[in-house]
């Protein structure tokens, strides 16, 4: 067994993750893929938690457009997060990965309330804890929840998904000049405006020193390789 650079993490996921190439909907497959790369880590003796996103589902701003309160828009993206969860969770049941979903509103029916010491207990029994609903607030992104619950459960690191091997200076698809970061700093990473995560969960990991790491999912070799300490995307830190 390799020696780990990162023990616990929390994996960010977009909900466009599950939606496959049209970017909308639950592509059952989409969900297969990413529960294979979270058993591959989880058989490495990692320890994973995951918060994905809704934007698959529901987009809040096509509601704000059309006048529609932002509480009420944001309640409803919190739900798209829960139906996101299920559908990773039977994915990773279905690869033999035990697996609790949380949520920061309580839905008995269909997961255990967000407790941060269950949440714990549940990593250090081998289990996937996946936190839905967000911070349970409006005004508040999946963003900020993973930054939040990677703080609240001690993780060494949060993994930002994407569909690009790290963080440019521009958009690599439009731009083949586009020059790629191996290390930012968070202060770099707000006054470049860089879309890493939102402001909020940048100064959140910033204060209280949680490591960022930026990487292509959809590469096989990426998250192994980084977990084991090897140079692999973007890393955002105090330097």
């Amino acid at each position: 067994m390799p020696e780990l650079k990162y023990k616990r993490i929390l994996l960010k996921l977009s909900g466009e993750a599950l939606g496959g190439e049209a970017g909308f909907g639950i592509n059952v497959s989409e969900a297969e893929a990413i529960a294979k790369r979270v058993k591959e880590v989880h058989e490495m003796g990692v320890q994973v938690a995951i918060v994905i996103g809704a934007g698959n589902l529901w987009r809040g701003k096509q509601g704000l457009d059309r006048g529609m309160d932002r509480a009420t828009a944001d309640y409803m993206g919190m739900l798209g997060t829960m139906m996101n969860a299920l559908g990773l969770m039977d994915a990773l049941e279905r690869q033999n990965v035990y697996t609790r979903v949380m949520s920061a509103i309580e839905m008995r029916a269909i997961a255990e309330p967000y407790i941060r010491r269950r949440a714990i207990r549940h990593l250090e029994k081998g289990r996937v804890v996946i936190f839905g609903a967000g911070t349970g607030n409006p005004f508040f992104s999946t963003d900020t929840a993973a930054a939040l619950r990677a703080t609240e459960i001690d993780a060494d690191v949060v993994i930002k998904a994407t569909k690009v091997d790290g963080v440019y200076d521009s958009d690599p698809k439009k731009n083949p000049k586009a020059s790629k970061f191996d290390t930012l700093s968070y202060i770099e990473v707000l006054n470049r405006r860089l879309e890493v995560m939102d402001s909020t969960a940048i100064t959140h990991c910033m204060e209280h020193n949680v490591p960022i790491l930026v990487l292509n999912l959809w590469d096989a070799e990426a998250l192994p390789a980084a977990l084991r300490g090897e140079k692999i995307g973007t890393i955002v830190n105090g330097r």
